[in-house]
């Protein structure tokens, strides 16, 4: 097979019904959901595969949800022998990458995930903030939005999808004036997020402060391969600077199409976005057209990879 990346998720991939399938055809992958049951001492597996999707859009379920479905399909790969030249996450999914390319076990990265999960919510509700899309305009022109509205509060870039996709996060008024701002400097559009609160801004320092004592205290042993960081956009096997990054990767924005185009420079000549849907499928097409992307999240998807291999 070419060169692959594994690539994964983050918050918004969330769906009714996620892993179900993949449970039912896979031990390996049932055997996750299991184990995270365990961990987290509430039936995870019963929220992914039936809901409710209000409380499946709360950070607090949304974050373990999508990790544990993302490790869960990585696992079956992984048996099929199916081994990566690097991983990348998109924010949350930075976890996964970890687990991917061995620097975590699963349990000790999902424990990390559930306090994360949990004190990114509280903050996001402690200090009220809220996150836009815009699109079609350059990176530049939305950072100097930025500038210009911050006389209304707290408001930056929060991620870097693609080009002509920027997300910004910050307080409410200040978020909104930006968003005017940026139609009025030739956005095509400016879209309300669903979030529970102004991810990757400042808004988010509790929390990156109360991460910071936990990822301290975790072991991460060296990967197995280069991990492409959000906060860099470059790769790494160092496991005392994947510790800085992902402490400081919750208040930092995630430069996902930088780190799209730096895998491309490694010789990556597929991505495989490894867990539930495809928004960065999406993202990928736009930032480097002539790279291949494949899902692998839902059983079917798996089941094909698996025969390639």
């Amino acid at each position: 097979m070419e060169k692959c990346a594994f690539i994964f998720p983050g918050q918004a991939s969330q769906y009714v019904g996620m892993g179900q399938d993949l449970c039912a055809a896979f031990p390996a992958a049932r055997a996750c959901f299991d184990e995270a049951d365990e961990v987290l001492g509430y039936s995870l597996s019963e929220l992914c595969f039936s809901g409710p999707e209000e409380e499946l859009r709360q950070t607090v379920i949304t974050q373990p949800a999508v990790f544990v479905h993302s490790a869960a399909a990585w696992q079956v790969l992984a048996e099929a022998g199916l081994e990566p030249v690097c991983t990348a996450g998109h924010s949350l999914g930075e976890y996964t990458a970890l687990v991917a390319a061995g620097a975590f076990s699963f349990s000790q990265a999902l424990e990390l995930v559930k306090r994360r999960s949990e004190l990114m919510q509280r903050a996001g509700e402690e200090q009220p903030g809220t996150m836009v899309a815009i699109i079609a305009l350059e990176d530049d022109k939305v950072e100097e939005v930025c500038r210009q509205a911050a006389d209304r509060g707290v408001v930056v870039p929060a991620n870097f999808n693609a080009p002509g996709q920027v997300v910004l996060s910050g307080e409410l008024a200040a978020v909104e004036r930006a968003g005017q701002l940026a139609q009025e400097a030739g956005a095509k559009r400016v879209i309300g997020l669903a979030v529970g609160g102004a991810f990757h801004s400042p808004l988010m320092a509790p929390a990156a402060e109360k991460m910071k004592g936990l990822l301290e205290a975790a072991e991460i042993a060296p990967p197995r391969v280069p991990v492409v960081c959000n906060v860099t956009a470059t790769a790494t096997e160092d496991p005392e600077e994947l510790r800085r990054r992902l402490i400081e990767q919750i208040t930092y924005p995630v430069r996902w199409s930088e780190s799209v185009l730096h895998m491309v420079q490694m010789g990556v000549e597929r991505a495989i976005e490894v867990g539930p849907g495809n928004v960065l499928k999406g993202m990928v097409r736009r930032i480097a057209r002539d790279l291949d992307v494949v899902n692998a999240g839902t059983a079917e998807e798996v089941a094909a990879l698996e025969e390639k291999v």
